[in-house]
Parts: structure tokens; C-alpha cells; sequence
């Protein structure tokens, strides 16, 4: 493949990544709790600075741009107070857990309900679980003491899903339940409106050079095909 093609494509490829995830991240900016996913971008340029600045080897390098490994940004929400008995949010580390039919989650989102046998239950009924591990169970007054929801500590935590995190509860957790409050999404919105127009422009100056170079090679091709060898 051509190398300016093969350089644009990339950035093609890394500006639609980009695009999906910001998409992810507006249709989440008002679930509660919601943390958003970003994949680094790095161009020659960009690790040459780096080297620069750190002293540190270039390494190897790819021509165009390269993705770097996805990762969650989980820098805390703000807090919404809602006076709802049933939202709890977590000030600090740590995460709520749930039982899922597919074992125990973990979620920032503390938006939660009772079940017609009045047990607390997360959005999609899944029972929450207290600091034992066992299901809560919800008062005749439709409350619940923030003392009995569970927060747990997950290092290297992975998300799975919309607003579900994988991994295994281990330490003792430093953040504390809020009553009557809810964590709000990570995602700026204005912000991600912003971003989303910047990478849809990357995107299609990635396809104007695509199409130029495709115009060039076809030129003279047709030019090297329209030689006279008697000349």
C-alpha cells in the first residue's frame, strides 16, 4: 500500500475509535455514576515531544497514527443531591456490588429501587448487596440506613457493560455512602459535543487525502499506460 495512504487510513481508523466512544459517552451523560472510556492517540510527532521532554528513548514507531490501550477515566462525578431514600451515592473510592445472574458487578451508579419483596435492587433488578455480602432488605418506611449498603474496594476494576465492573473486592475501602444523593456522570457534555466536531473534522481531511492520493496514483498510472515507446 501506498505510505501516504496507509498513514491517512490510520487516522481514519483511530478518529472513528474516537467517534464511537464519544457517541458512548453523550448517549451516558446523565446516567448516574457513569465513568467514560478514552483511547490514546500517539503520532511520531507526539513521542519525538515526549522524548524531548523525558529524556526517555523513542522506541519504536509506527508511521501514522497509533491507538494505545483503552482505558476508563474514573476521576469521581460531581454530586447531586435528590433526596430520594433510595439513591445513595459514594464519596471517594469504591464501588456498590450487585448480584447479576452472571455473578457479582460493581457500579458507581447507586440509583436504586425496591423489588415487590422489598429487597434493594439496582435499575435492572438486580439485588444490592450489603458489606457481608448478603441482599439488603428494605424497611416498612421505604428506606434503607446508608449503613447497610455495601462499598467495596476492586483494584484494576474492569468495566463490562454500560455501567458494570468486573474484578475482585479486596482491601479496605476508603469512600462513604451518601444518602439522598446520586454521583453524576463523568461525561462533560458541551465538552464531548466539542470533541466530537474536532474528530468528525480529522476524519474527513483522513478522506480528502485519501481521495487526492488515489486521484494522483491513478494519473499516472494512466500516464505511464499512454507512453509512447517509439518516442
Amino acid at each position: 500500500m501506498d505510505l501516504g495512504l496507509d498513514i491517512a487510513a490510520s487516522g481514519m481508523v483511530a478518529e472513528q475509535v474516537r467517534q464511537d466512544q464519544l457517541s458512548n459517552d453523550l448517549s451516558n451523560a446523565s446516567t448516574p455514576g457513569f465513568k467514560p472510556d478514552e483511547t490514546p492517540q500517539r503520532s511520531f510527532g507526539a513521542v519525538l515531544l515526549a522524548n524531548t521532554e523525558g529524556g526517555a528513548a523513542v522506541g519504536s514507531v509506527n508511521e501514522g497514527v497509533a491507538l494505545g490501550k483503552a482505558f476508563t477515566n474514573m476521576t469521581p462525578g460531581s454530586m447531586q443531591e435528590t433526596g430520594e431514600p433510595l439513591d445513595f451515592a459514594i464519596e471517594g473510592n469504591g464501588f456498590f456490588a450487585v448480584k447479576t445472574p452472571q455473578g457479582v458487578r460493581y457500579t458507581r451508579d447507586g440509583q436504586f429501587t425496591a423489588s415487590a419483596k422489598g429487597v434493594l435492587t439496582d435499575a435492572n433488578g438486580d439485588p444490592v448487596l450489603g458489606a457481608k455480602g448478603g441482599q439488603i432488605k428494605v424497611g416498612a418506611t421505604g428506606t434503607v440506613p446508608a449503613s447497610a449498603v455495601g462499598v467495596f474496594e476492586v483494584p484494576g476494576a474492569a468495566k463490562q457493560g454500560e455501567n458494570l465492573y468486573t474484578g475482585t473486592a479486596a482491601g479496605k475501602p476508603s469512600g462513604t455512602v451518601r444518602q439522598g444523593s446520586l454521583e453524576g456522570s463523568g461525561v462533560d457534555a458541551a465538552k464531548t459535543m466539542v470533541e466530537m466536531i474536532t474528530s468528525l473534522r480529522s476524519f474527513q481531511s483522513g478522506q480528502q487525502a485519501v481521495q487526492a492520493i488515489s486521484q494522483t496514483l491513478q494519473e499516472a498510472a494512466s500516464q505511464v499506460g499512454s507512453l509512447n515507446p517509439n518516442a
